[in-house]
């Protein structure tokens, strides 16, 4: 089974921050990635910006919107393969997001979700 993992922060407390300070935070992350990637279960993994555009559909058109500005963001996308729920959390516990432990300061969390449908180069 495939499950899609979302990994959010909370950018009014990260950018409250020196730079040296998230520097060094992101520096802690290398190592879980490691161990991350060394289950073999890892399918993709995207670390993205900061949102800047929203797209969706308003009185029958398309409209494209500048994203929030504040608050909750995503930072990274991946998708696990794993037998079971209680397989990809395990596995996804393994992410830095989860591991670093200034982490939980910024905010940092997972989400894991079933994916019923993917269409990919590994299916």
């Amino acid at each position: 089974m495939k499950f899609l993992c979302i990994g959010y922060y909370n950018a009014q407390k990260m950018d409250a921050k020196p730079k040296g300070v998230i520097e060094t935070v992101m520096s802690e992350c290398g190592p879980h990635l490691d161990t991350f990637y060394k289950t073999g279960q890892v399918l993709l993994d995207v670390g993205v910006e900061q949102g800047e555009k929203q797209v969706r559909r308003n009185s029958g058109q398309v409209k494209v919107t500048a994203s929030q500005e504040d608050g909750e963001k995503i930072g990274s996308v991946f998708i696990l393969e794993a037998v079971n729920l209680e397989e990809a959390i395990r596995v996804a516990s393994l992410h830095p997001s989860v591991q670093v432990e200034a982490g939980e300061e910024f905010g940092w969390r997972l989400e894991v979700h079933r994916v019923h449908t993917y269409k990919g180069d590994r299916n």
